[in-house]
């Protein structure tokens, strides 16, 4: 199929695409990679009156870390971010999980803002944003906001951006030294969406953990971080028993959907595996 007719406005600042959404509200539609709204846009799932081009904004694409903060420009490429020494060292788990995520080709093009934005339930970056608590800063006709990542993403292809702001900086709490974490992904081929995949990291101290953020993808449509196995964690050291019972936790509060590659209960028996294989991990890295 081909896309239904649209207008094509070229951003030549960030400035200048605030100005176009502004004007065409929810008529209007951002480009950026292009690797998800343009595939929508020929099956008819998205059909965009106009569509502003973001693309060559340059400024956008950076990576630097800001004090305890690990920033990365909303138009930096997947492939940038997963070959950078800089994420490798200050956000290890960001690189994990982008060793899961899509394909070469599409990472060559397809940019972390856009998959943000686009919060497809199947996507690991959401995810990973939720359990670094990673803030996006947000530009509009009504100036700069930060949203932390839980409020951020709200539902199914839907974030809490405005229609008129443009994602422009995400910006990922930096990982401490000694921290626990890990990243495991089911797929039917490396770098297809997962069936379901499972993040955790937590730091220990005097033997127990802390500060415990663990989730899912493919646990529900918008399920992330779960606040009931992170809870069965918190304060406990890592052995059989407690695994365990965090398994078990995160089993009961998740609400996956059948879909054509599997159904309800083999996601559930992931969610229980994933989650048992997630905190051995973590906790042979923690210090």
């Amino acid at each position: 199929m081909k896309p239904s007719a649209f207008e094509y406005v070229r951003a030549t600042s960030v400035d200048d695409a605030i100005s176009a959404l502004s004007q065409h509200g929810d008529e209007a539609r951002l480009l950026a990679g292009g690797q998800s709204l343009i595939a929508m846009m020929n099956t008819r799932l998205a059909e965009p009156k106009v569509l502003v081009d973001i693309g060559r904004l340059s400024d956008l694409s950076y990576i630097r870390v800001d004090g305890d903060a690990l920033s990365i420009g909303a138009l930096t490429t997947h492939n940038t971010v997963l070959q950078s020494a800089e994420v490798a060292a200050h956000c290890p788990l960001v690189s994990a999980a982008y060793a899961n995520v899509a394909h070469h080709t599409v990472r060559n093009r397809g940019t972390l803002g856009g998959n943000l934005c686009h919060n497809d339930p199947a996507s690991e970056m959401p995810l990973v944003a939720s359990l670094l608590d990673a803030e996006l800063v947000l530009r509009g006709s009504g100036g700069e906001r930060r949203v932390a990542a839980e409020d951020f993403f709200v539902d199914t292809f839907h974030t809490a951006a405005h229609a008129d702001e443009i994602l422009t900086e995400i910006r990922f709490a930096r990982q401490g030294a000694g921290e626990g974490w890990a990243f495991e992904v089911v797929s039917q081929l490396k770098g297809d969406y997962a069936i379901v995949a499972a993040g955790c990291r937590f730091a220990m101290v005097d033997g127990v953990c802390r500060g415990v953020r663990l989730g899912f993808v493919g646990a529900g449509p918008a399920i992330k971080r779960v606040a009931a196995a992170e809870t069965a964690l918190e304060g406990q050291p890592v052995n059989g028993a407690t695994i365990a019972a965090v398994a078990e936790a995160a089993v009961g509060a998740v609400d996956p959907h059948a879909d054509m590659h599997a159904d309800v209960q083999y996601k559930l028996d992931l969610v229980q595996a994933l989650s048992e294989r997630v905190l051995k991990q973590a906790a042979s890295r923690a210090v």
